[in-house]
């Protein structure tokens, strides 16, 4: 599942830089061991200040519990096993990172990138995660419960025997992701892009799957009881247990019952030797076949109108919430400066975080006047996360 960057490629970049690896060391990641700093059980929660330069450092067992790693880069780190409870990883970089056992519960990883982590067993209960890139990562056996994932990238990801349940992945790039045993029970998964996403034998209980993306997604062995698959085009739950909500019937279903006439049908009457007993005239088999081709025009502009009636609910549905996001920016931007007013710590209209939270707030409503498609209200998503960001980095200094 796991794909990395080409062999050729990767050598070549390091070795413009100055530094020879070999094929296999390439296949691994961006790091050679012993490459980055040693920091491996230290205690970084007392005041202890980081190096500057954290890539590839190892930091197993490191306690960094709290710690601000705003936008560090930690590509290529180890933090097996580390602490990094309420750890504050806004836009970090984790990309090739081993996060193996680490303890990510409760902190905050908008917008983090950790492409081609390994998270093996992490734990990421309660953690803030919206927007987070995690393509071809391994979450396997992970522990997601109650986790923030609304827009986090899972495309070719392994969340084989992950737990989430009553976890929030909201309109997830999950592409060619593999559930494969994942407790799912309870998961906010509306919207999401789960195209070719594999989800054998895994538990989706009360799952909502309202308006999901499912061509080619697998569901073999999976319980689905009482999930809802409003809207959800394309679902294929061949070989799926229990009794899903809003799943509707095939179109060829519902459109061609058995007795009423249909193409096929008419062409058999057609074949038919001439002069046989009840045989119909040739006007009534042209009027029968006009019907029929004039009945499968209507059917045909009927799914396309309903499509678009679709589309068009997806998106007044999706700009609702965008709009709704952007209400609370502000109202989280006139709390924050209320409390600098009652707390006395000043005037902060001159702080740069403060002043990249308005200009985001702004950004949010001019992307949002000018969305005419889904895929443009990302932006306003993206403008609201980094007024968000800028928040709580001011909230962090005020302390």
């Amino acid at each position: 599942m796991r794909r990395s960057v080409p062999l050729a490629l990767t050598a070549a970049i390091f070795a413009l830089s100055g530094t020879m690896i070999s094929p296999a060391q390439a296949a691994a990641g961006p790091c050679r061991p012993g490459q980055g700093a040693d920091l491996r059980g230290k205690d970084f929660t007392r005041g202890a200040s980081l190096p500057a330069d954290l890539r590839c450092a190892d930091l197993t067992k490191a306690k960094l519990k709290g710690v601000e790693l705003v936008q560090k880069d930690l590509t290529g780190a180890i933090l097996r096993g580390a602490d990094l409870r309420q750890a504050n990883l806004t836009q970090a970089v984790l990309k090739y990172a081993d996060l193996r056992g680490a303890n990510l519960r409760e902190a905050d990883l908008g917008q983090m990138h950790a492409d081609h982590a390994d998270a093996r067993g992490a734990n990421l209960i309660d953690a803030e995660a919206g927007q987070a890139q995690f393509p071809h990562a391994d979450l396997t056996g992970a522990t997601l419960t109650r986790a923030e994932l609304t827009q986090v990238n899972f495309t070719n990801a392994k969340l084989i025997d992950a737990d989430l349940n009553e976890s929030t992945p909201g309109q997830i790039k999950a592409r060619k992701a593999d559930f494969t045993r994942a407790k799912l029970r309870e998961a906010k998964m509306s919207q999401a892009n789960l195209r070719n996403a594999t989800f054998k034998d895994a538990d989706l209980s009360e799952a909502e799957l309202t308006q999901a993306e499912l061509d080619g997604a697998v569901f073999t062995g999976a319980l689905v009881e009482e999930a809802s698959f409003v809207q959800a085009d394309d679902a294929d739950l061949t070989g799926a247990k229990g009794t899903p909500k809003g799943l509707s019937l095939p179109a060829t279903d519902l459109l061609f019952p058995d007795g009423v006439l249909t193409p096929e049908k008419e062409t058999d009457r057609l074949a038919e030797p001439a002069g046989t007993g009840g045989a119909p005239s040739v006007g009534l088999l042209m009027v029968v076949v006009s019907a029929v081709g004039l009945a499968v025009t209507v059917v045909a502009w009927g799914i396309s109108a309903q499509r678009r009636s679709r589309r068009n609910s997806r998106f007044a549905l999706m700009r609702r919430g965008a709009e709704e996001d952007i209400t609370r920016l502000g109202e989280e931007i006139d709390q924050l400066d209320y409390e600098f007013q009652v707390s006395g710590h000043g005037d902060i209209t001159g702080d740069q975080d403060w002043r990249h939270a308005i200009d985001a707030y702004e950004a949010a409503k001019n992307a949002l006047s000018l969305a005419r498609r889904e895929e443009e209200l990302q932006f306003v998503a993206g403008a609201v996360q980094d007024g968000r960001n800028a928040l709580g980095r001011l909230r962090v200094r005020s302390r």
